[in-house]
Parts: structure tokens; sequence; C-alpha cells
């Protein structure tokens, strides 16, 4: 069977910018066509298929959001990259917060319109991202279907992901499906725990170092970014990073490159970002321990994994699925009453807290039976626990009340696209209130979106 060659659509209103582009990516073996404005576009789109739209965001009949919600609108399955005047960050966040695969600054760089059409059109079809969406994740309940829904749509975007969730939750298993279901899943995954590196070190490991740099720089080193090339980098516990650090990081973020220890030129890194920690990062932005301008940079696209206290139904079904992958030759089962305790107790320390539960009850059971007392868990701490689960999960009530607020909030913007100046006439709040709430819930929009 031949292959097909890939068709891009370019929609800019200057003459002069649409030949250079047409060129450009029919050097590269693409069919291209062009389309002088918004309303062609869309009639464009409206009668053939394509697999890249490339779209400036000011024209004269309108603005690339408008192409990019007239294909998400009709669930085109069609990759969107901006073109944003240079320097304004602000319409590239709001345009990847919409749904847009990359963004390019004007004067457009061909090194850089190569790497972003190379990696759209890498892109798994829809098709195959449903098939293997979340199929390391367990669970059933909504906030896990939720999650899994997300990370099939995230992947397929070159936008920042931050995830939060408590320790043990799957942060770094849900960097690695969104990063399995991308463009860049065969590329490096480089996971950087940033609370385990000394100081004095960040930068040379962040960024590598020259020979001769420092004492004992004895060759050329790479740092993260430079073995992330063209694939993803993990910043993990990214809030334990000193101020001195999150600077040279927004910096690298914002410019698409390194320089290392040493060195006097940069070099271009293409690197995708994601961030997580079990802190509340808006709450360090609040205490004036985490830079606004990064944290707005990261956290473009926000993902929170739930702990186990919130997925109870899924806990014997979960726990089924780990004792199966962790019991070897054994032939051990839980006995009902296992399961009961198992889905009685919150886990503070979420699954992987379950994970060493089980594997010590397998060792400790007889006949191939895990009983509760094999699971050694605490039987007070079991019943203050089941209490809370029989009152509905309303206590502690600062907890409920927060998870409320969240839900309520997060469906005022979903009516809105996320256009927070509508959202707080909807909730009858204050703009201001809006935000504030927003900040301490984790739920962030940069403040230039407002009027988007």
């Amino acid at each position: 069977m031949s292959k097909t060659i890939p068709r891009v659509l370019i929609v800019d209103d200057e003459p002069d910018i649409l030949e250079l582009l047409e060129l450009a990516l029919s050097r590269m073996g693409l069919y291209v066509e062009s389309a002088s404005g918004v309303q062609q576009a869309m009639m464009l789109l409206e009668s053939g298929k394509f697999d890249l739209c490339l779209t400036d965001m000011r024209m004269g009949d309108g603005d690339g959001m408008a192409v990019l919600r007239f294909i998400s609108e009709r669930n085109l399955d069609v990759p969107v990259a901006v073109i944003t005047a240079h320097g304004n960050l602000e319409n590239a966040v709001a345009a990847l917060k919409a749904g847009a695969f990359d963004y390019l600054s004007k004067p457009v760089a061909l090194d850089q319109l190569r790497t972003v059409v190379g990696a759209a059109l890498r892109l798994p079809d829809v098709q195959g991202s449903n098939r293997k969406n979340g199929a390391d994740l367990l669970g059933t309940s909504p906030a896990m279907l939720q999650v899994r829904e997300l990370i099939g749509r995230v992947a397929r975007s070159q936008a920042p992901v931050h995830i939060s969730g408590e320790s043990g939750s799957g942060k770094e298993l849900a960097a690695r499906m969104i990063v399995s279901l991308s463009a860049r899943g065969e590329q490096p995954f480089v996971p950087v725990n940033c609370g385990a590196i000394p100081e004095n070190l960040m930068e040379s490991e962040f960024f590598g170092y020259r020979k001769g740099a420092f004492t004992g720089a004895d060759k050329d080193k790479e740092g993260y970014f430079q073995a992330a090339h063209q694939g993803t980098l993990l910043l993990d516990e990214v809030a334990d990073l000193p101020m001195a650090m999150q600077v040279k990081l927004l910096r690298v973020i914002q410019e698409k490159r390194v320089r290392r220890v040493g060195a006097t030129e940069e070099e271009v890194v293409d690197v995708r970002i994601l961030s997580s920690t079990h802190h509340d990062l808006a709450k360090r932005v609040q205490e004036g321990k985490f830079r606004q301008d990064l944290y707005y940079r990261l956290n473009v696209i926000s993902l929170t994994m739930p702990s186990l206290r919130e997925m109870r139904d899924d806990v014997p079904r979960i726990a089924q699925q780990i004792l199966e992958r962790l019991r070897g030759a054994s032939k051990a089962r839980f006995s009902k009453g296992a399961l009961h305790v198992l889905s009685q107790y919150d886990f503070p320390g979420n699954v992987r807290e379950l994970e060493n539960v089980i594997e010590r009850a397998v060792a400790l059971c007889s006949e191939d039976l895990i009983q509760p007392e094999d699971l050694q868990l605490a039987p007070a701490e079991a019943s203050a626990n089941s209490s809370r689960a029989d009152s509905g999960g309303k206590y502690p009530l600062a907890d409920y009340l927060d998870r409320i607020e969240r839900e309520v909030i997060l469906e005022a913007l979903a009516k809105t696209h996320f256009n927070r100046t509508a959202a707080a006439k909807i909730l009858g709040v204050t703009f201001r209130a809006l935000r504030y709430r927003m900040d301490r819930l984790s739920i962030s929009e940069p403040d230039e979106q407002d009027e988007a």
C-alpha cells in the first residue's frame, strides 16, 4: 500500500509569509494548501482532510483561536500549531490551553518549523490513542475515568502539563502514559527528582558542562535537557526547586535553548516539559516560594491524580491486580475479610502503600489465604476511616467543601470555554474572588487569557 503524502493547511493574511511557509513545507515533501483568512480556512477544513493546520493568531477577519475552535467543535482530527508575535507568550499559552498542539513565534525559524511539523505528523491516530488510553492506570471511579480521558487529550499536544496529587498516587505513571500516547512516545523520557539534586550542582545537572568548566570537569557532559532532546522531561517534585534555578528554568522553557556551564554558545533543545509535586504549588506561589511566571508556564494544563480515599469502590479490584503481579509462583488470594479491611483503610501512601501492604501480606499469609491480620493495618485507624467513609466522604469538612467548590468552578469554566470573566458572572462572584479560588484549588489560568 503506497504511503499518502501528508496535507498541511496554512492560514495567514500576509502573502509573503504564506509563500515562505509554502516553500519550506513543500521542500519537506508535504502537500500544502493556503488560506488567506479564517473564513477561507473553515471552507477548506469542511471540504478536505488535513494532517496539520498552521494558523496565524491575528488576521483581518478573525484570529487563530476561531480556527482552533472550529476544528475542536467539529471533532476534526487535525493538530493545530499557532503562529504568534515574537515574545507574545500569553497568546501561545491561551492557544495551548484551548487545545493547540504547539506554537511558533515570528519570525518563524525553519528548524523549529520542521520540528513542530515532524512531531505533529508523528501523532498516533485518535483510534489508536483510545485503544491504549488508561491501560496502566487502575480503577473505574469517576475521578480515575476523568484522569484517563484528560491524559488521552493532552497526549496529542506539546503543552506543558502539571500533575498534582498525594505521594504514591501515580503521578509519574500518569506522565509515562502521556508520553506513550504522544508523538514523542519513541523518544527519550527523562524523569528528574528536583528535590534530590544538591543546589550547587543543579545548573550542571540540568544543562550540562564543558570540559574544564570547574575542578573535576575532565570531559564534556550533557545535562537532563540534552538527554531529553526530542523527548520529554519530567520535573518531579518541582516545588523543591530553589529560586535561582527557577529563573534559569523559566528562560530555557521560553527560549528553548540551554547554555552548558563553561560554554559561550547556546544549544537548541526540543523538549516537552511535564512537572509534578505533592505540594500545593499555587499556595507556594502565594507564599513567595515559587515564581508565579514559572507556575503559569508549567501549569498550562493541570491534571490531578485522585487518592485511594476517593476510589474506595475500586480498591478490591486494584488490590487484586497488584496481587496477581506480586505473588509470582504463589497462589495467594484474598479472603473477603481482607478485601473489606483494605476497602475501609485510608491509605495515606496511596497505591504505593497498598503495594507494600500486599507484598508483606503475601509473605506472611498461611495456606495462600490472606487474612485481615496478615495486612497488619492498624484497627483503630481503619475504624476511624470507616466512619469517615460511612459519612459519604463529608469529613473533614474543609476537604469536602473544597471538592464541591472545585466541581462548581470547573463546570462554570467549561460552560464559558475557560473565560474567567464570564465564569465569574455565572458564579455570582467578582473576577478577583474567582482568581483567588482558582489559585487556592490549583485550577489555574494565566491572567492574560481573561478576555480571550
